[in-house]
């Protein structure tokens, strides 16, 4: 992948840019089997790729320079604005969405927050596309609601300009941190949900839900995971932190009791539209702390998948699905060192098998999916 911007060294974020894409996937593959060279793995599977470029559905951008010519990018450690607009990650359609974005903040008078100033009212433009018919959502991220009458008064004209935008609202972001979005969302229109579609199964992204930012890749995902649980005798299933439900909605059958714990309470609201959307009477899903339900529960379903954040399900969990043996674990991860952590807490469980999914070309990162079984 050609990148002027990494080229012209205004910015790094693909640090594995310069190394050939099958040498990144020998890197990680290798990274993978050293972190688990202590763990008997029963099979490894080849990685799964996608894209190389143009594969990102999200775009997160710091609005920086003046109300008549903001900038949409990032910002370096001493301030200085990088203009990300024309980033090979994203897709075709992005480019001319930022165009229109940039006319509509001088439009709506929409000031760039200055972080040295600390003055200002637009902190970030946060904007996701959906594979099902290119709908979009926009958010904007507002240090105060002072603009927030002049936004709605312009908004027509935005959504003339771009009518793909089906979800737009706006977070209330106070703090001066670089803290990306605050508690408070406010709905701009009457659609709050932005539907997308991965294998046939209904998925929907709220504004304050976490969503996969690479869908060819996470569909692949969700679909290997499906496969896999096929091929047991699963009658029950618990999907932990199951975010808008992906794992467990694909894995699911009309005969399976599926309970999905979440702590979003918005990404519980996708998971629960999904499953009304595909007929499933016997699913739950809950907004609660994933290793709070699991521990407080005296017995275990045949089948208890993970797919936690970055530090990983923790003592506290291993603890527990040790001692409670579910005949077999599914353990998606997005930190493999803290999942090898994990696996080292939970002895008594086999590894089966272990694929890689590249989510993220060009830098070190990458999920990997795990199968673990009862010894």
């Amino acid at each position: 992948m050609h990148c002027a911007l990494y080229t012209a060294g205004t910015c790094r974020s693909c640090q594995w840019l310069d190394k050939p894409y099958s040498r990144q996937l020998v890197d990680k593959q290798q990274d993978l089997q050293q972190l688990l060279a202590d763990v008997a793995v029963g099979e490894w599977l080849e990685p799964v790729t996608g894209p190389e470029s143009a594969f990102r559905n999200k775009a997160k951008m710091v609005v920086s320079g003046s109300v008549e010519r903001p900038l949409l990018g990032m910002l370096h450690r001493d301030g200085t604005p990088v203009d990300l607009c024309d980033c090979p990650l994203y897709p075709a359609s992005f480019p001319e969405v930022f165009g229109v974005l940039k006319s509509f903040i001088a439009r709506a008078g929409l000031t760039p927050y200055n972080v040295a100033r600390k003055r200002g009212e637009l902190k970030f433009l946060l904007l996701t596309e959906s594979q099902k018919e290119g709908g979009m959502m926009l958010r904007f991220v507002l240090r105060s609601e002072a603009k927030l009458a002049q936004l709605r008064a312009a908004l027509p004209w935005l959504q003339q300009q771009l009518p793909q935008l089906k979800v737009i609202s706006a977070n209330i972001q106070p703090v001066h941190m670089a803290i990306l979005e605050g508690e408070r969302e406010i709905a701009l229109t009457e659609q709050q949900a932005l539907e997308e579609e991965f294998n046939q199964v209904p998925l929907f992204i709220r504004p304050q839900s976490f969503f996969q930012t690479n869908p060819q890749v996470a569909a692949a995902l969700y679909a290997t995971a499906r496969d896999w649980v096929r091929e047991l005798n699963i009658g029950s299933m618990w999907d932990l932190f199951c975010g808008v439900g992906g794992f467990g909605l694909h894995c699911a059958t009309p005969e399976m009791k599926l309970t999905g714990i979440e702590i979003s309470a918005e990404a519980i609201a996708c998971a629960k539209a999904s499953a009304a959307r595909l007929g499933l009477k016997q699913v739950e899903f809950q907004a609660l702390d994933s290793t709070g339900f699991a521990t407080a529960k005296e017995s275990i379903p045949d089948l208890v998948l993970v797919n936690p954040p970055r530090r990983g399900i923790g003592q506290a969990l291993c603890d527990y699905l040790s001692r409670m043996a579910p005949q077999t674990i599914l353990y998606s991860s997005c930190n493999a060192q803290t999942m090898a952590k994990d696996l080292a807490a939970m002895p008594d469980y086999r590894v089966e098998r272990v694929q890689l999914f590249d989510m993220f070309p060009h830098t070190a990162h990458y999920e990997v999916l795990t199968l673990l079984s009862r010894r």
